[in-house]
């Protein structure tokens, strides 16, 4: 049980940070100043913020528009609902 409170806390705290991070990325956007790289912004999503990173997405319209950009994000979503299915998928044949 404690392995799913730290996993959820991690969620939390990862998602916490991505939305801050995209939000001031397209602040820095707006502003036409120095930019957070996409490497970054994809790392927090690899961490596991690729939710907040969506919802950023949606509600800022930031990297919504960048072909490659979005096909990485994607890449980084299927690998991760991938992982998903295929914990639960062996947590319920346990």
């Amino acid at each position: 049980m404690t392995l799913w409170i730290l996993a959820l806390g991690w969620l939390a705290l990862i998602n916490l940070v991505t939305f801050q991070v995209w939000a001031a990325d397209k602040r820095r956007a707006i502003r036409r100043e120095r930019r957070v790289p996409e490497a970054t912004l994809l790392r927090l999503c690899w961490l596991g913020g690729w939710p907040a990173a969506l919802l950023s997405m949606r509600l800022f319209r930031h990297k919504s528009v960048k072909r490659d950009f979005k096909r990485r994000f994607n890449g980084i979503v299927w690998l991760h609902l991938l992982a998903i299915a295929a914990t639960i998928i062996a947590f319920q044949t346990l």
